[in-house]
């Protein structure tokens, strides 16, 4: 790396400690935006709502390498802490040391000589994705996006493939009566008897991801004991490993008369990944915003850090897993330049 190790820890520490909890992203999106317009780079900010953005970077030439990662962290915040051997807190891994990363890759890029690499810094990567749907709406030349390197935690291994995501709610209608009524349709048995029926249901299999898997995240409804449950509420999470149509068909043919299935969420099938020569693919069951991002190229997925210590109250990111990123980003992105495909 151009910039001391230490400086760059520090760094990260500062980036940590500007919190950036989805909806909240507009400070460390600006000190990105800083950054990258200080490594000569022309930055664009592509506004999703009042105070939120994704943010864009390119050198003088058409990126046809871009660097990806969300802006965004999950509650808590939680501020750094430097020790000899790693960096905690919030965003450590989950994503603001991949950011860091990318950016130390791509000065030494620069540095050589190299244009071609561009940023793409999305908001609302850890809910709806908002931001990666907003950029793949608008590419736009100069832009001619080759391959995309989404930056998440990957214990520094090229994933090859990640599940998909299907997220909705389940809405079970009854009447509302006295419990001693037998005949009175309760709402609550009838999603009872439809999760049964779900949890039963084969959700595929894939060759790399394995078999689908559902989990019922929340249940409630009801009013008393004494009462029939006139309308009770699921929510489900399926890790997808077939394609969204096939997910709903075989939902909905759990689900009985008085159970309807409200629009998902967020819904796409699994998604495959660029794996470079000599490099053995891993699976992983966590979501990215690959699946948004259909016309930025081939996607490829790797990170430094480890997704057990994501989202947790200790989260970090351990310094020899941040250097191998560098090195490695910055060798990848020099292989796929040096790759003769046709551009998009």
């Amino acid at each position: 790396m151009s910039t001391s190790s230490s400086n760059v820890f520090s760094k990260l520490c500062d980036w940590i400690a500007i919190p950036s909890i989805t909806g909240d992203e507009r400070d460390y999106a600006d000190a990105l935006a800083r950054e990258l317009g200080g490594l000569g780079l022309g930055v664009e900010r592509q506004e999703l709502a009042p105070g939120r953005f994704n943010v864009l970077a390119r050198g003088a030439r058409a990126p046809e390498v871009v660097f990806c990662t969300h802006l965004d962290t999950v509650p808590p915040y939680i501020g750094p802490r430097e020790e000899r051997d790693a960096v905690h807190g919030r965003g450590a891994c989950d994503a603001k040391g991949p950011a860091l990363a990318m950016l130390e890759a791509t000065r030494s890029l620069l540095d050589q000589g190299e244009e071609r690499v561009g940023f793409l810094f999305t908001c609302g990567e850890e809910t709806d994705s908002a931001g990666a749907a907003l950029a793949n709406e608008r590419l736009a030349e100069p832009w001619r996006p080759r391959f995309t390197i989404v930056g998440e935690p990957t214990d520094n291994r090229f994933v090859g493939a990640h599940k998909g995501v299907y997220k909705a709610e389940l809405v079970a209608h009854g009447v509302a009566g006295h419990s001693s009524q037998a005949n009175l349709p309760s709402a609550i048995h009838e999603l009872v008897h439809a999760i049964e029926r779900l949890l039963a249901q084969d959700w595929g299999r894939h060759a790399l991801l394995g078999p689908g898997t559902l989990n019922i995240g929340t249940l409630a409804g009801g009013v008393a004991a004494n009462v029939v449950a006139e309308r009770a509420v699921a929510s489900l999470l399926l890790r997808a490993v077939e394609d969204p149509a096939v997910t709903e068909r075989k939902l909905r043919a759990c689900l009985g008369e008085r159970v309807e299935l409200q629009k998902p969420y967020k819904s796409y099938g699994p998604t495959e990944f660029h794996v470079p020569h000599g490099h053995t693919p891993i699976p992983v069951a966590f979501g990215t915003d690959a699946p948004h991002l259909k016309r930025w190229g081939k996607p490829l997925l790797y990170g430094p850090g480890r997704i057990l210590d994501a989202h947790t109250d200790h989260e970090c990111i351990s310094k020899s897993s941040f250097e191998r990123a560098v090195h490695e980003y910055a060798r990848t992105a020099r292989e796929l330049l040096a790759h003769q495909e046709p551009l998009r």
